[in-house]
């Protein structure tokens, strides 16, 4: 079914696989009709919801064994902090890499190798060694990374005119992956025999769904862009005619950008750093409740089994702010009244587990998870709005991702380490609502309607 034009996706889809097929080659119109429908935009919609249910999944599925996990090793609250932060560490670490290996082998085999390796790391850090723990978590986040900084310039490139509605739609997958997984870690762990091993190594199989699902974009890309999957030869311009010679990443809303424009460089502008610091404070103030809220809750006298539900709770309250915040925005040429939004719920969150952690658990929870969910959701919104074309968004979300995470990466390690030596979690939460205050500055001025 040929589609119809202006539809960004369809048209850049399989305008580009008839591109590929010249006329008179040998099997050319079979090739072409294999080809149509691996570009079929339902197949591009599952492997983009697929990989988003595991970009928090691998994450969020320690949080609540972090306790048995301690235990069973002996480590302290700082070392145990590490089981959490170290993915975070990698995910700023591969976010360097992540752009150049995209444009060097594609985006789509580089998002498949991804969730290869994430689906390896979960299975290496359940093995019985506290290295293979660390080390684990270390090929846990670094695929994770890949996944975070491409994304953004895949649904720029593929999705120029849906950009928001599309972040909505992935940042919504991620936070549900991450709820269910949140809620199911513990039943998991009981239903093993009490392993959280066996627990954690369950969701290697997401993994392994979500790359089976990436592998027919794979062979699209390979036949459009030729072996290496590196150019952009033929792909097309929203109305559907064939581009030749492109970049792989097109041009703003669509339009190509010639071979030969100069590049901006992302690290020398303001508004690039505006965007990036908003992105770490909001990781950081997330990681913090990841690696450590079922904890806060059990060292006040909650159950371990209701602290889990919580948590679970807080993380399926994230979905509601991760798909309303992107569409808000989307349809504002300023997004600081979303920037106040998010952080004045955070903050409130964060006060009330200061204040009353138990007996007001649920309000907490509730403002806590609407806030994260809203803020990862404008976070990953405001790269693609403040960029001007796909190559731009593709940069600053690999600069936004790989400072962003190394600041986020302190957060649980800095929180675990202040309650080790006060003994209370008083201070640590005080620190993070000071974090709040700054991202409230930062957003503010990331948010105006202005392009890197």
């Amino acid at each position: 079914m040929r589609p119809e034009s202006g539809s960004p996706v369809l048209g850049a889809r399989s305008g580009a696989t008839e591109a590929t097929a010249a006329p008179g080659a040998i099997g050319a119109p079979a090739t072409a009709r294999r080809r149509s429908r691996l570009a079929h935009p339902v197949l591009l919609m599952a492997a983009i919801v697929l990989a988003s249910l595991n970009m928090r999944a691998a994450l969020a599925s320690v949080a609540p064994l972090v306790g048995e996990i301690a235990a069973q090793y002996g480590l302290s609250s700082t070392a145990g902090s590490l089981v959490t932060s170290v993915p975070v560490l990698f995910l700023g670490a591969g976010a360097l890499v992540a752009p150049w290996l995209g444009r060097r082998f594609g985006v789509e085999p580089v998002l498949l190798a991804a969730l290869v390796l994430l689906g390896a790391g979960i299975l290496v850090r359940v093995l019985p060694s506290l290295y293979a723990l660390y080390g684990g978590g270390v090929l846990v986040g670094t695929a994770i990374a890949l996944l975070n900084v491409l994304m953004p310039g895949l649904i720029k490139r593929d999705f120029p005119d849906r950009a928001a509605p599309m972040t909505s739609l992935y940042t919504g997958a991620m936070i549900a992956g991450a709820t269910v997984v949140a809620a199911a870690s513990v039943p998991l762990e009981d239903a093993f025999g009490g392993s959280w091993e066996a627990s954690l190594a369950f969701w290697s199989l997401l993994a392994a769904l979500a790359a089976v699902a990436w592998l027919p974009q794979v062979l699209l890309a390979k036949g459009r862009t030729g072996p290496k999957g590196r150019t952009g030869q033929g792909r097309t311009e929203p109305n559907g005619r064939a581009g030749q010679g492109r970049r792989p990443y097109g041009g703003d809303g669509g339009r190509p950008v010639a071979a030969d424009a100069p590049a901006r460089s992302v690290w020398r502008s303001a508004l690039a750093w505006q965007v990036t610091l908003f992105m770490g404070l909001q990781s950081l103030w997330t990681y913090v409740l990841i690696a450590w809220m079922p904890t806060i809750f059990t060292d006040h006298g909650m159950s371990r089994s209701t602290a889990g539900v919580l948590f679970a709770f807080n993380t399926l309250t994230q979905v509601a702010g991760a798909f309303a915040v992107p569409l808000l925005a989307g349809r504002m040429r300023s997004q600081r009244p979303l920037v106040v939004l998010v952080t004045t719920l955070v903050a409130a969150g964060y006060a009330g587990l200061l204040a009353a952690p138990v007996q007001g658990a649920w309000l907490w929870s509730a403002l806590l998870g609407v806030g994260q969910g809203g803020g990862v959701g404008l976070a990953l919104t405001l790269i693609v709005l403040r960029a001007r074309d796909a190559v731009t968004a593709s940069r600053l979300s690999g600069m936004a991702q790989t400072v962003g995470y190394l600041l986020a990466a302190a957060g649980p390690l800095v929180a675990g380490a202040v309650h080790q030596a006060t003994g209370s979690w008083t201070v640590p939460i005080v620190l993070v609502l000071g974090v709040c205050a700054t991202a409230l500055v930062v957003g503010l001025l990331a948010a105006g309607d202005r392009k890197v």
